[in-house]
């Protein structure tokens, strides 16, 4: 069974700003000073990668997912 490629997603920062981590990192993908830009690098970075994408409130609560490689109904052509 293959083994599934993980996870990134986009977190506050405890200092401010925003990080892109993936699943059972220590450091951050990459630092934002906004949520947007670090949901702009870490789709491509998931996408990339093929992992699952999590977006997250100043909360710590998921408020958005992508899916970047188990998509069952992946797109045609």
């Amino acid at each position: 069974m293959p083994k599934k490629p993980g996870s990134h997603h986009v977190v506050p920062n405890a200092d401010g700003g925003w990080d892109v981590k993936k699943d059972g990192a220590t450091r951050s993908s990459g630092h934002f000073d906004k949520k947007q830009e670090a949901v702009d690098a870490g789709r491509k970075i998931s996408q990339n990668q093929g992992t699952e994408f999590y977006i997250h409130g100043k909360d710590g609560k998921i408020q958005n997912k992508d899916s970047h490689g188990n998509d069952p109904y992946p797109p045609k052509g």
